[in-house]
């Protein structure tokens, strides 16, 4: 072959993320089936692969039996895809082949008197070193044939003979109950199944022989600029071990209370109803870690940037200055735009390409309604976690809790476990004064302070008070004095 493979034998499909979840790629000399209903990107999936051959100097043929080659080299230019030294060999209905043609026998021209495509098709790969072959869409061969057993025979010949000269094909297949194509499955050596939902497309692998592939659905995007395929997130082993240590949040009495601050490589849970500070004291660490050149970034489930930095001026935090010099990124998150896969996908681009170190989920209630594509949110929230974790990345997570008052809960979701800190922020009213007051429920790394205090946030920043040893029953909502002096 003249161009370059991966030094195990691996093709790339030329579509970002795909190779990913194929474990490096297609198999060279190998048979792979596309199947999916008509619209979900089938073509441009090929396209993808032919162009990624032209840029590695390889040759190409497309063969196709439904659109015109003028239009799929227009759809080609359209995502910026080269495909202009591609040899095309039109066997449509359409197509000059069927001009003069009175016969839609496809292989054998011994019953009938009419042109042998599968000499076209010779023709077309002998003395070529055609190394990428696309058959667009093979299920059109079924009209061409005289009966199912002739089809099956026929592609299998017709597979042998292209991997026998060294090529690599992909078939697409109009994945219908009116057009099954099991057949075509048993006979390719891959099978790649693009489903369509109401919001979004997945891209699955339901067979890779020879190879292991990711499992699951994984989410496909077709934009302007062609095809992206978005993995699920996947638990690699830890790492080596990291050496732990206590990252400080700038305030004295708190990191007092967590002894010495949160845990780096853990993940943190600040839990508690609205408007009690839970986004204040995450930018209170990610301030503070930014004096140690640790890079953070914040996904705003909650609150647009302008929003979040008008309110942490207001506060004396300088997440506008961490912004400018690049130490932080706040990426909004808009409800129902992106799939769960998508956030993963710029979660582990942040971590393994731009070396951050801390990660902030602002909050629970916004992932869980604003993302789509999943079933359990607390899964995706344990392997995201993990993740974390396993990469050495500081984690902390604003978990809302809508009782502003009243019974104690800690987390709404009932995802307590997945922590390995709890911090607990609380409204709590007094004599007809609302006052807040904040205290530390769990630590796995270290002992801690299981007092709670006054907290305060005020134009000069966040302030904490000393232990409230003389008040009862906080977590309750109403509390009361132990003596009667004020």
């Amino acid at each position: 072959m003249s161009g370059q493979s991966s030094p195990d034998g691996r093709l790339s499909t030329g579509v970002p993320g795909m190779d990913t979840v194929l474990s490096g790629g297609l198999r060279e000399q190998s048979a792979v089936l596309v199947r999916g209903p008509p619209g979900s990107g089938k073509t441009i999936f090929a396209l993808h692969f032919l162009a990624e051959g032209v840029s590695a100097g390889e040759t190409g043929l497309y063969i196709n039996l439904g659109e015109p080659g003028e239009y799929i080299r227009d759809s080609a230019a359209s995502f910026g895809l080269d495909i202009e030294p591609i040899s095309f060999l039109s066997l449509s209905p359409s197509g000059e082949a069927f001009q003069t043609s009175e016969t839609y026998d496809l292989f054998s021209s011994a019953e009938v008197e009419g042109p042998s495509f599968v000499e076209d098709i010779r023709e077309a790969v002998d003395g070529n070193e055609i190394d990428r072959v696309v058959i667009d869409p093979a299920t059109e061969f079924r009209y061409l044939t005289t009966d199912e057993h002739q089809f099956r025979s026929q592609i299998l010949s017709l597979l042998d003979f292209l991997k026998a000269e060294d090529a690599t094909v992909v078939l697409t297949s109009q994945a219908a109950a009116s057009m099954p194509d099991d057949d075509l499955q048993f006979l390719v050596d891959a099978v790649i199944n693009v489903e369509e939902n109401p919001d979004y497309r997945t891209i699955h692998v339901s067979k890779f022989r020879g190879s292991s592939a990711q499992r699951g659905r994984h989410t496909l995007r077709i934009s302007d600029s062609g095809m992206q395929v978005f993995p699920k997130l996947q638990l690699d082993a830890a790492n080596e071990p990291r050496q732990h240590r206590e990252l400080s949040s700038g305030i004295g009495e708190l990191d007092k209370m967590l002894s010495g601050g949160v845990t780096t490589g853990t993940v943190t849970f600040l839990s508690g109803p609205t408007g009690v500070g839970k986004t204040t004291t995450g930018l209170q660490f990610i301030a503070e870690a930014a004096k140690q050149d640790i890079r953070s970034v914040l996904y705003s489930f909650e609150e647009d940037t302008e929003t979040l930095l008008a309110r942490s001026e207001a506060v004396n935090i300088p997440v506008r200055d961490l912004l400018d010099d690049g130490t932080l990124t706040i990426r909004e998150i808009d409800s129902g735009t992106q799939t769960v896969d998508e956030f993963t996908a710029h979660l582990r681009e942040e971590v393994e390409q731009r070396g951050t170190e801390l990660v902030m989920i602002d909050g629970t209630t916004g992932f869980e309604r604003g993302l789509i594509g999943f079933d359990d949110p607390s899964d995706e929230l344990v392997k995201i976690g993990q993740y974390l974790r396993n990469r050495g990345v500081t984690g902390l997570v604003t978990n809302e809790v809508h009782q502003i008052t009243g019974s104690f809960q800690a987390t709404e979701q009932r995802i307590s476990h997945l922590a390995d800190t709890i911090v607990i922020l609380r409204h709590v009213e007094y004599k007809g004064e609302l006052r807040k007051v904040i205290g530390v429920l769990k630590k796995r790394t270290s002992a801690y302070e299981p007092r709670l205090r006054e907290l305060e946030i005020t134009s000069a920043g966040v302030e904490i008070g000393e232990p409230l040893t003389e008040l009862r029953g906080i977590l309750t909502g109403t509390p009361e004095w132990t003596d009667e002096s004020p």
